[in-house]
């Protein structure tokens, strides 16, 4: 016994995850169900009964296979509070692939194979009067790739089925699941399934999406992993048992998929209907409930795996329409035209080789099977259904259902206001009409940002022009229409407004007129009379200058396209005063040098009432005669600013020339005796910005005796400074250098040496 659950064990830990397009097909059991049928009384008094499990797997490649034989045990009490009552083996009937067939019509279906072992056995069980007997069969573990459980590979299943004491009684069989669910479901088709069961004694049953129920665990090493929390519990562990942990608050065990609209269950026929779209795997349980009467006798559980894959339909009904309200449900609308054509968008027409027009017309039906677009005359107003049937009868069919509204016409009009050549507001008058109900309009008056949902607006243009204004109507039934009339509003302004308003300057005097009144354009005729003998036409806003001083007035005459006429006259807009002229004199007009450097300065200026002066980078007055000293020597740049009572001004610069002048001058005579009085010969004067100076001093035999280019050096009567005293005589100096201005300067004559 050990030896074949252990085969079991390494089939578990061998499985692989192959990839398919949509979905991964995991190795693993993959749903089950227990049910049961009484057989007969024993000659003992008690109950036979035969009962059959089903596991379903997934057959691609290998993986976990099918216990054989499998662990199974019987319970006895009630749901909380029972005992063992026996453990044994049961060995596989019949195993059977159960290879899906694919949904009609749909293409790119990825390869899904699943198995199903049934193990039939026979039990006799005494009559219990108020207990059950469980039935129990309990493998771990769920593949981790499904997307609606908490950490799926840790949580295997218990599959189950309770005998109670009723259904011992009344020698009851269970029902049993009809058809086996779809393996593939198709991502964002609608999924109709028939999920009902038989019941052999009639009893009514009731369906629901219910807890699957877990078992087993995770646990792969002995002894741990025959325990509740091990992968093969043996003997099967007996009720109360855990439920399997969805992931909240997405999936619950009534909602075990989502979907748009939510897959459900029917209770009443089982009938498992909506449109899955979430790819993936998914568990999903459902439940029997048999009662007989008010008698609850059993519930069978059934619990399975659904795989969510991408499919490609290959038929399609599908139409033109103003709305579609849910799968294959369209909506259309008519306003005030009772003969409406229906635009056949169905795919793919290579697989569609019939098809169905057909619409109640209340007193009549109508068909049309020979029109890929259908036109269709309704005998008034008023909600008509239709639908177009592609393939009826095939399994390749799809149908389009249609509801049809036919509104009264509806008719957008309306009339315009307004006085054409004094500017102001143009009022609009909503006239159209529908049986409808008008309750909305929407105004557009031809310009950016001018638009209005009132019924009867009033609107005032900025600009002129030929404006485009459209009305579009709506009525309580969503039907529209619009028109569109042209609003000619070419007005003249109301109030000529110009800028400047008033205007002081002097000659030259540019000035830009600035004309703010509206409403004008290009289009209009503007003649303008500046007042100095100069007009000017076609121009909004000139620019006109003023050569003479004078007092003038501005005149403009404004014409519209559509001939208004107004004008105005500015008296005394201009005035313009004479310019000053800046000038000035200053003293001394020469002989500027580092030693005469203050300069008295004399304004000559007219017509100005303020001085600004410049001194070169030196400084800076307002006086009117200013005296200013300038701390250097060279090129110095005088300007004057006069400026005019009227703020008009006139600059006049001079430049002004300060000699860097150098002086020098050489002793006749030295004693250099050493007391400290004339001991050396040598020149004094002012030599900044002298260069190349060298003095050279020579006796009368005509030697050099003395030189040096340093102008503060001087010579003690010895050769060289260092040499033996000189005799008393007279000596040849000779001085040269460079002034600032690059001017050669010499010196020469005759030194006396005295002891």
């Amino acid at each position: 016994m050990r030896a074949n659950f252990n085969r079991s064990l390494i089939l578990i830990l061998q499985f692989l995850l192959v990839s398919i397009p949509g979905i991964l097909s995991a190795r693993h059991i993959i749903g089950g169900e227990i049910t049961y049928r009484y057989l007969s009384t024993t000659p003992q008094g008690n109950n036979r009964y035969e009962f059959t499990m089903k596991i379903y797997r997934d057959c691609l490649g290998g993986g976990a296979g099918f216990d054989n034989p499998a662990q199974i045990a019987i319970y006895q009490g009630n749901y909380n509070n029972n005992f063992l009552l026996i453990s044994f083996e049961q060995y596989t009937q019949s195993i059977k692939k159960l290879i899906p067939e694919p949904p009609p019509c749909v293409t790119q279906l990825p390869s899904v194979c699943v198995e199903e072992g049934i193990y039939v056995f026979e039990r006799t069980l005494p009559v219990l009067l108020n207990e059950s007997y469980f039935i129990v069969y309990q493998r771990c573990c769920r593949n981790q790739t499904i997307k609606n459980v908490v950490a799926p590979g840790d949580h295997g299943a218990t599959y189950m089925v309770e005998l109670t004491a009723e259904a011992q009684m009344l020698k009851n069989s269970s029902p049993t699941f009809n058809n086996f669910p779809p393996i593939i479901i198709c991502n964002n088709i609608p999924l109709s399934f028939d999920h009902s069961a038989t019941d052999a004694d009639g009893d009514q049953i009731f369906y629901s999406f219910c807890n699957p129920l877990d078992g087993g665990g995770p646990l792969l090493n002995p002894p741990a992993l025959y325990t509740c929390n091990g992968a093969v519990p043996t003997p099967p562990c007996g009720p109360p048992f855990d439920n399997i942990p969805f992931v909240v608050p997405t999936y619950s065990a009534t909602n075990p998929m989502g979907g748009a609209p939510q897959v459900t269950i029917n209770n009443n026929t089982g009938l498992i209907t909506g449109t899955p779209n979430t790819l993936g795997q998914f568990v999903v349980s459902v439940c029997i409930q048999e009662f007989r009467g008010a008698t609850l006798l059993s519930t069978v559980r059934r619990d399975f795996q659904f795989n969510v894959a991408e499919c490609t339909p290959t038929v399609l009904a599908n139409i033109y329409s103003d709305s579609i309200v849910g799968p294959q449900q369209f909506v259309l609308r008519s306003c005030g035209e009772n003969t409406v054509t229906f635009e056949n968008l169905s795919v793919q027409q290579s697989n569609i080789f019939s098809f169905e027009w057909r619409f109640n017309l209340k007193t009549s039906t109508f068909v049309d099977n020979s029109s890929w677009d259908a036109t269709v005359t309704f005998p008034d107003t008023g909600l008509y259904t239709g639908a177009l049937y592609l393939n009826p009868g095939s399994d390749c069919a799809d149908t389009a259902y249609i509801a049809v509204n036919i509104y009264p016409e509806i008719n957008a009009d309306f009339s315009f206001t307004y006085d054409t050549c004094v500017a102001g507001p143009v009022s609009f008058t909503d006239l159209s009409t529908g049986e409808g109900g008008i309750n909305r309009w929407s105004w557009n008056f031809g310009v950016p940002n001018g638009t209005s949902n009132k019924k009867n607006p009033s609107y005032l243009y900025p600009v002129p022009g030929n404006h485009p204004v459209n009305l579009r109507v709506y009525d309580q039934n969503n039907c529209t229409d619009n028109i569109t009339k042209v609003v000619n509003w070419f007005p003249v302004p109301p109030l000529i407004i110009l800028q400047p308003s008033r205007y002081i300057g002097c000659t030259p005097a540019e000035i830009f007129f600035n004309n703010l009144s509206t409403p004008i354009d290009s289009t209009y005729g503007i003649v303008w009379d500046f007042g100095d003998g100069n007009t000017l036409s076609g121009v909004i806003s000139p620019t006109h200058t003023y050569e003479t001083p004078g007092l003038f007035d501005v005149s403009v005459a404004i014409t519209s396209p559509i001939g208004c006429f107004t004008t105005d006259t500015f008296l005394n807009l201009i005035r313009v005063e004479p310019s000053p002229v800046a000038d000035f004199t200053y003293s001394p007009d020469s002989l500027l040098t580092r030693f005469n450097n203050t300069v008295q300065f004399k304004d000559l200026s007219t017509g100005a009432n303020r001085w600004n002066w410049t001194f070169d980078e030196y400084g800076t007055t307002t006086q009117q005669d200013p005296l200013f000293t300038f701390p250097d020597t060279g090129l110095m740049k005088v300007t004057l600013i006069a400026t005019h009572p009227e703020g008009c001004k006139d600059s006049l610069s001079k430049y002004l020339d300060f000699s860097p002048v150098i002086t020098w001058y050489m002793p006749n005579a030295f004693t250099p005796n050493g007391d400290g009085q004339n001991d050396g010969f040598r020149g004094k004067g002012f030599l900044e910005g002298a260069t190349a100076f060298q003095m050279t001093i020579w006796n009368r035999w005509g030697e050099l005796v003395f030189e040096t280019e340093n102008p503060d050096d001087e010579w003690n009567g010895r050769q060289m400074n260092t040499g033996e005293m000189s005799p008393e005589g007279v000596y040849v100096y000779v001085v040269t250098f460079t002034g600032p201005r690059g001017q050669k300067e010499e010196f020469k004559g005759y030194a006396t040496l005295l002891r």
